[in-house]
């Protein structure tokens, strides 16, 4: 079906469709049909929708293809967001803002742009951030669900390519601004953050040919908010302990309270250069540049209610809740009473600096540079074409960091005995109504005024931790393909060779210095030109009146613009007050550097064929891989000191991969499809590295590496069928099933605690499970203060059982505008709606339940017998929607999309990647409204209003099971962007 689109539809569409590498006879049958269909003028959204559904159409595997409605207007800001509307994608979120990209479930997917292979800015394989580009320069995208030989080889779910403008399908020159600004609801900042875009393209015809350019640039700055409480109660006071706080029923106490205030800054820049030249009507050559420029800066605090775990002995609760923790690995895990409202007081007899109270502030930054260069020319004959490019992608990282903690002096109650830099804060907490809410328990005894918590002299340092490390990821590819035309039912033959070599090379850089005594620690009065007043809008998302408003921060600003006149002014503070600790600028680790490249030959055959009603491909290929992995050994000699040595370790795979594509053109109107293909899924490069990374805090899980991972493989099939049955309108059903062998898991140890005094080993080795972290806090897990305790660790396997995936995708579009003369006005209106139900069985790599956790389980289910459950695929939703309503008339253009997703486990929880109680958490049921109007003010003019998260959907996460124990929630912002867009 034919349509008069949009310049930039045009482009794309055009540049799909006429591709060279496409056989003869199917553009013959492209024209006849187009020939035999009326033209409908569509413009804007049903332009985009028309476009994408009439490329999906043709196509000979199953793909989804998004097009934009013009120059910069596709759906959404945020690219993640973006592909939330395809079928069977759903979306993860950070403050709020889209990231990580789930196909079918599964996070192991490709990203390129056009047609190459994008890095990222960390050390995983999906490709370039998805907050890194703009979605201004994206003219198009498209998901390739069931891959053909020629797909290049790496995803379980799909592959992602996104599309810019190519200059010589452009009908005529190309010129357009775009100025917009965003504010987020809960930001501090109440100015609108500035977007600004701009795209120029055109093609001329000279005496050497049609040569043609596209330049796409634009410069975004965005701020974005979120809270994030949480509160563990992962331990347990039983009823028979004899312990002052004991009830005539077990119970589960407070552990552990954090209000986490998370709020990033991006500013990004994207600029895209296309120039096209066609010498003749037989050969075009290209090169593409796509430059993006990405800083995000973290200013977030943090306030912790720490200690809290030493009062549960003495500290009783108001009121209990009943926590119902279900089944998990087929145990029926019981019940148990829950503290829900309560007061934790100040007991000098039991403990005399704790509670205790810390304000942190976390100056987080991404400083990332990635490149992607592409050279190449296509020739047509008349029974060959050839297509031949070479690539460079690379992402350049830096993360400096520089995190600080000050610990609260209550000027209420005694310092502590042997002193140690902190001491007790009386703290009231509420659980009930869905909030985690904690906060100072006013008119406790010694509780602090809000003056006092605002004194600098009260407040004393406690932690700097620095850090520059570095990321450096790269890809540079060649590849050739050839297609050589028959007329039979084998329409053309294609073959080619790729050649890449990839790698990621990471650098640990840093410094702790962490300070545990008053002897050592400096005052605030001492440094009070570098301390601010922290956020005092924790109750802005929800309206909760119980938080901890009055805190005070190292400035973050300051860090950020000056972090040297920081780190001088700290380092004098600690002279004055005569601590003999030094504040050094951070050096390298050995232990945190990896280097590891890979070399991969691949060679692929596949016939596309046609006959009659059936059309298709088959073919096979094959790829071999060598990997170089470079790290560091550390030992210690007799006198204490680091010896360093590089390991250098090699290995190599190869894979045969068979890929069959069906598509029968059943009528005009109905079109079946049937795929089935063979991929495989490299590890992270970071799973593969044998480096160490510790952390100065006892609680997350020490990341290992694991050289031994082999690549997963997958055998996919799908089965759809598509119904065309009005104009621009459509529905779909579609089946798919994936058996998975060699799934990466994560393999949790944790470190044992004592059931009494919680106390972990505090010596190497540790016998009861974990690592020995050197420069980890000891906090509540040992006697005395100090550093060095065991912690525990997490590791990438392999699962040695096989899994299957399957599921079932629905899809509609409908589109009232051949009612016009029935309808008048309501015409303009159209549909929008998917849904997918999937799931997931089969694995044997198992989580097994923290030490806390089993004696919590042993007391509700009467059993010592060990708590374990196989882990499953993480991130993925069983049920997940989305439903857009749309309008377009009279130059009015408005949409309104709500998307929705089922609870799915996921290991991001609060601010640590740890397994809470030895398991993933459980994200909860989710839904979010998003919506956009647009007014042609002219020919040339739009302008327009994007509202994203309206109704402020909260993010909740339970531990063991969803709906058991509410641990961590997620307060998000809503987003509101005004803009205009002019056309010259």
């Amino acid at each position: 079906m034919a349509h008069k689109l949009s310049k930039i539809t045009l482009a794309v569409l055009s540049a799909t469709t006429l591709s060279l590498t496409a056989t003869t006879n199917a553009q013959e049958s492209q024209q006849e049909l187009n020939e035999d269909v009326e033209v409908i003028e569509v413009s804007g959204i049903r332009a985009s929708l028309a476009s994408a559904m009439n490329e999906k159409r043709f196509k000979n595997n199953l793909v989804e293809v998004i097009e934009a409605e013009d120059i910069g207007k596709l759906p959404d800001q945020n690219l993640a967001e973006v592909l939330e509307n395809i079928t069977g994608i759903q979306i993860t979120r950070e403050a709020g803002v889209g990231t990580g990209v789930q196909i079918r479930g599964t996070d192991a997917n490709r990203t390129e742009i056009n047609g190459v292979s994008t890095v990222g800015s960390g050390a995983g394989r999906s490709g370039i951030d998805f907050e890194d580009v703009s979605a201004a320069i994206i003219a198009g995208l498209e998901v390739t669900k069931s891959p053909d030989a020629k797909t290049i080889e790496g995803s379980v779910g799909g592959t992602i390519n996104l599309k810019t403008i190519r200059p010589l399908q452009l009908n005529e020159q190309l010129a357009a601004f775009r100025v917009q600004g965003e504010n987020s609801s809960l930001t501090t900042d109440s100015n609108f953050q500035p977007r600004i875009s701009g795209t120029f393209g055109d093609n001329w015809d000279t005496d050497h040919g049609t040569i043609g350019i596209v330049i796409s640039g634009s410069y975004a700055e965005q701020d974005v908010t979120a809270f994030r409480p949480r509160a563990d109660r992962d331990n347990i006071i039983t009823s028979d302990s004899g312990v002052a706080s004991a009830q005539s029923f077990d119970f589960l106490p407070i552990q552990f309270f954090v209000q986490d205030y998370d709020n990033f800054e991006y500013e990004t820049k994207n600029l895209v250069g296309t120039i096209e030249w066609a010498p003749n009507d037989n050969t075009k050559f290209f090169f593409d540049a796509i430059i993006n420029d990405q800083e995000r800066l973290q200013e977030s605090s943090r306030v912790q209610a720490s200690g809290v775990s030493a009062l549960n002995d003495v500290s009783v609760p108001d009121e209990f809740e009943t926590i119902n923790f279900g089944s998990l690995g087929g145990t029926n895990l019981g019940s148990i009473q829950a503290a829900l409202r309560g007061v934790i007081p100040v007991d000098l007899e039991n403990d005399d600096d704790d509670p205790n109270l810390r304000f942190s502030s976390d100056t987080n930054s991404r400083v990332t540079k990635s490149e992607i260069f592409r050279l190449g020319g296509e020739w047509q004959g008349e029974k060959w074409s050839v297509f031949a490019e070479v690539a460079s992608t690379s992402s350049d990282t830096t993360t400096p960091s520089f995190n600080t903690t000050l610990n609260f002096i209550n000027p209420n109650a005694p310092l502590d005995a042997g002193g140690a830099n902190d001491n007790a804060v009386p703290f009231a907490y509420d659980l009930s109504g869905g909030a985690l809410t904690f906060g100072i328990a006013d008119g406790a005894e010694y509780a602090p005024t809000a003056e006092q918590l605002l004194d600098p002299n009260n407040v004393v340092l406690r932690d700097v931790n620095i850090g520059r490390d570095t990321t450096e990821n790269f890809e540079d590819a060649f590849r050739v393909d050839f297609t050589y035309y028959v007329d039979t039912m084998i329409t053309s033959v294609d073959f080619g060779y790729r050649y890449n070599k990839s790698g990621s090379k990471r650098e640990e850089i840093g410094n702790n210095v962490n300070l545990w005594s008053m002897e050592d620690s400096p005052r605030g009065s001492l440094f009070s030109e570098l301390l601010v007043a922290g956020p005092d809008n924790f109750n802005d998302a929800d309206g909760r009146e119980l938080y901890v408003a009055d805190f005070l921060l190292i400035d973050p600003e300051q860090v950020s613009s000056n972090p040297d006149a920081v780190l001088a002014a700290l380092q004098q503070a600690l002279e004055t007050h005569g601590s003999g600790e030094t504040l050094d600028e951070p050096t390298s680790s050995s232990t945190g550097f990896f280097d590891i490249e890979e070399e991969t030959h691949a060679l692929y055959a596949q016939a596309n064929f046609e006959y009659e009603m059936f059309r298709g491909n088959f073919g096979v290929r094959y790829l071999q891989t060598d990997v170089t992995s470079v790290g560091n050994s550390v030992t210690v000699d007799e006198n204490g000191d680091e010896l360093v040595s590089r390991v250098t370790n090699n290995g190599d795979y190869d894979f045969i991969l068979p890929r069959f594509n069906l598509v029968a053109d059943v009528t005009d109107d109905i079109v079946l499809r049937f795929g089935a293909g063979k991929d495989i899924r490299r590890p992270n490069f970071n799973d593969l590295s044998t480096s160490v990374t510790f952390s100065t805090s006892p609680n997350p899980n020490v990341a290992i590496g694991n050289p031994n991972l082999t690549p997963e493989e997958v055998i996919s099939y799908d089965l759809a069928a598509e119904w065309y049955f009005a104009e621009a309108s459509v529905i779909s059903v579609g089946i798919f099933h994936k058996t998975r062998k060699d799934l990466f898991v994560d393999q949790i140890v944790s470190a044992a605690e004592d059931p009494v005094t919680g106390y972990r080993d505090l010596t190497d080795p540790c016998e009861g499970g974990g690592i020995f972290n050197p420069i980890a806090d000891i906090n509540v897990f040992g006697p005395n203060l100090g550093t060095g305790v065991c912690v525990g660790t997490e590791t990438k396997i392999n699962d040695t059982g096989e899994t299957t995936q399957k599921g079932i995708e629905f899809a509609v579009q409908y589109d009232l505008s051949g009612f016009e003369s029935e309808l008048g006005w309501a015409s303009g209106f159209g549909v929008l709606a998917n849904y997918t139900i999937q799931e997931f069985d089969g694995g044997e790599a198992e989580n097994i339940a923290t030490s806390r956790a089993g004696q919590v389980f042993a007391a509700t289910t009467g059993s010592d017998q060990e708590v374990s459950a196989v882990q499953g695929l993480l991130n993925l939703s069983e049920n997940a929607y989305n439903i857009t309503l749309y309008y377009e008339k009279f130059g009015l253009s408005a949409r309104m999309r709500y998307t929705w997703r089922e609870a799915y486990r996921t290991d991001d929880f609060g601010s640590t990647s740890s397994f809470p109680w030895g398991f993933p958490a459980v994200q909860a049921d989710r839904g979010q409204l998003n919506a956009s109007v647009t007014y042609d003010v002219n020919e040339n003019l739009n302008i327009g209003v994007e509202a994203v998260n309206i109704t402020e959907s909260e993010v909740e996460q339970y531990c063991v099971n969803e709906g058991a124990l509410l641990c961590f929630q997620g307060l998000t912002d809503r987003r509101i962007t005004l803009g205009a867009n002019y056309r010259f």
